[in-house]
């Protein structure tokens, strides 16, 4: 009788014991589903452009091909985390570096709406928009875009817009710097996209 009995516990902690393990298993990997409260995660933040694909070659009418004061492509973003007050904006050449290790500045703007989901082409190259966005000075000395400008002998470059979702504005005007941008958003930020175009100067 004694010995049925230590079988039957042995049995019963085996089963009890493979039934919390399956149990456990089914929570997933980390970030695939299974964290806290069971809610699986949703798509990360994406930034597209319906002028050019991502990777994909920037049109001439975008840049200094075109002119100096070429339009900005119109952009577009999704997923934005919840609790999004405002965006940063930042586009710039990581293939290039004029005298020193830091790449050159296209554009930076920042205290983008929150409820905004893009931006129209040909933003106009002020300081400030109406909608309260303030436009930083690029590397040329002027607020807002400047288009790509890579000479032809050159490979191509990747010209890389960033797109940060922030849960509150910068206190920050239009004559900060990228240092002073990036390190005001320590903290506050909650997502990131990234488009990458192309660029090269015609022959």
């Amino acid at each position: 009788m004694f010995k049925k009995t230590v079988y039957l516990v042995t049995v019963l902690a085996l089963t009890v014991g493979l039934a919390l393990s399956q149990d456990k298993g089914k929570g997933g990997p980390p970030g695939g589903g299974g964290g806290k409260g069971g809610q699986a995660k949703g798509p990360g933040m994406s930034l597209s452009s319906p002028d050019f694909p991502d990777g994909g070659i920037i049109p001439d009418k975008f840049t200094q091909a075109a002119g100096p004061t070429s339009p900005s492509p119109k952009l577009e973003w999704a997923n934005v985390p919840m609790g999004t007050v405002s965006f940063v904006l930042i586009m710039h050449d990581p293939d290039a570096a004029i005298g020193g290790p830091e790449d050159v500045l296209h554009w930076m703007a920042f205290n983008i709406p929150g409820t905004a989901k893009g931006l129209d082409g040909g933003v106009p190259t002020t300081a400030t928009l109406p909608d309260g966005t303030i436009q930083a000075k690029n590397r040329g000395g002027n607020p807002g875009y400047m288009g790509p400008g890579n000479p032809a002998i050159n490979p191509y470059h990747h010209y890389t817009w960033e797109l940060y979702a922030l849960n509150s504005t910068l206190m920050l005007g239009a004559d900060a710097t990228r240092e002073d941008v990036l390190k005001a958003m320590v903290g506050k930020t909650t997502g990131k996209a990234v488009l990458v175009g192309r660029f090269k100067r015609p022959q």
